[in-house]
């Protein structure tokens, strides 16, 4: 046990022992901290995007360039959400001394949402900390803590609206240009999932922290009940992961799998109108929000859809992009019939752009898949489902089997060689961005079957 762990162990001790008062803020401001009562919290949230907000390398570089170009007029805009705590205590003012900042002050840490009393706007975090010795939770009969002071809020509760709010406080961001560039909190405010109804009501938190059954605190001195359903998993997966070494990265991985995997709902149709087509459709019912969501400008989605013939040789292909070779526009990939997932971005000129500072008009939605906005099967948006047709004239006759799926880049290649080409970023990440397969979107059709192919088997709705 490090000195630092061993010494707020032997405070909590004391603290049981003696009843004395919770522990300074100084001290609950740490994640160690924490760890020595909830360590299973601790150890998904140390591999999670929330803890590596502030040393992702990518960030960094963007920051640091999105400041130069500005003249410094970017300030604390993008560590307002990457590391809140380091800005509100004049830890930082801009990012660009993060390097020097206490490790403990970084990210997205217990405190950041532990300690929030009021949510005073919608976007680019307007979160109010009460500096305190309190931490608040989800239970309304929560076990009293020997480190701090307890109480309810419904803004981390997962079964209440309000904590929908205030994750979107970061998980919408609105540019200092005005544009409304990541708006997962506003897409997902047009869900089924956002009604008032308990019953019907599926929070960010229902599906990114997945409840278990287990204890929330232990330690010296606690009795904490093992509760049903009763403690939810920080990892706080969705598609990005660390570019660096990084805790836990193969339990992010497993989780972004994990959730990937009821995102979409597919069919693959092989048929014979029009000389021949394939038919893909993907139907956006596991999320909560456009798929794919968040820095949509920056998200690399598309669908594959590959065509063999009787000797197993490819006689139709779009889509295919080869894991570590980087996903361009269709022009340059030579792929009329590619299928992108998106939102281009474009500046002031009209010409596309990654660089946030830059973005004068983002084509939102753009080809995004759009979620369930109804229950209702008599209202025209009831079916929301996007199909797509390829093609494939004079080569029906040759098709025995058709594969499909979708495949997801949370960074594109091309922005991490523009911040490697001027030089603010120095190291070469692309070989650890990841392409995720959303597991649920494979199919294979066979010839000789029934022309529509669906995960659940025949017949196809």
């Amino acid at each position: 046990m490090r000195a630092s762990a061993l010494a707020v162990a032997l405070a909590l001790t004391a603290l049981v022992a003696c009843g004395d008062e919770p522990l300074p803020v100084e001290e609950l401001m740490k994640p160690e901290t924490c760890q020595q009562c909830h360590p299973n919290h601790f150890t998904e949230w140390s591999g999670s995007m929330h803890a590596y907000a502030a040393d992702d390398p990518v960030f960094l570089a963007l920051n640091k360039l999105g400041q130069e170009e500005t003249n410094g007029e970017l300030g604390g805009f993008c560590v307002q959400c990457h590391a809140p705590l380091a800005l509100q205590l004049g830890l930082t003012t801009d990012g660009l001394n993060l390097a020097d900042v206490p490790q403990w002050a970084k990210g997205v840490g217990c405190y950041t949402c532990h300690n929030v009393v009021e949510i005073t706007g919608t976007h680019n975090n307007p979160l109010r900390l009460a500096m305190d010795q309190t931490m608040r939770g989800g239970l309304r009969d929560a076990v009293e803590s020997p480190a701090h002071r307890t109480a309810y809020s419904p803004l981390v509760d997962a079964e209440s609206q309000d904590s929908s709010a205030m994750c979107g406080t970061c998980h919408d961001i609105i540019t200092p240009a005005g544009v409304h560039l990541e708006r997962t909190f506003a897409e997902w405010q047009t869900t089924i999932f956002a009604q008032p109804d308990p019953r019907r009501h599926v929070s960010c938190a229902s599906c990114h922290m997945v409840v278990s059954t287990d204890v929330i605190a232990e330690g010296p001195g606690l009795d904490v009940p093992l509760r049903p359903f009763g403690r939810r998993e920080h990892t706080f997966a969705g598609i990005d992961v660390a570019l660096t070494p990084w805790p836990e990265t193969e339990a992010q991985l497993a989780a972004i799998s994990r959730d990937l995997k009821g995102a979409l709902l597919p069919r693959l149709c092989v048929l014979p109108a029009d000389a021949g087509r394939i038919d893909y459709r993907l139907d956006n019912i596991g999320t909560g929000h456009m798929f794919p969501t968040g820095a949509t400008a920056d998200r690399r989605a598309w669908a594959e859809i590959i065509a063999y013939d009787a000797q197993d040789q490819i006689v139709f292909s779009s889509g295919v992009i080869p894991m570590n070779e980087p996903y361009t526009d269709p022009e340059h990939l030579g792929d009329p019939n590619l299928w992108a997932l998106g939102t281009p971005a474009r500046d002031a000129d009209g010409q596309p752009t990654e660089l946030f500072w830059r973005v004068a008009t983002i084509d939102h939605p753009g080809t995004l898949l759009p979620p369930a906005v109804t229950t209702d099967p008599m209202d025209p948006d009831f079916y929301h489902a996007v199909e797509r047709s390829f093609p494939v004239p004079g080569l029906l006759a040759q098709i025995q089997r058709v594969t499909a799926r979708v495949l997801i880049r949370p960074v594109p290649y091309a922005l991490v060689e523009d911040l490697m080409a001027s030089g603010h970023l120095e190291l070469d990440v692309r070989p650890q961005i990841p392409t995720h397969l959303v597991e649920g979107s494979v199919l294979e059709w066979t010839a000789g079957g029934d022309a529509c192919v669906c995960p659940n088997g025949p017949p196809c709705p």
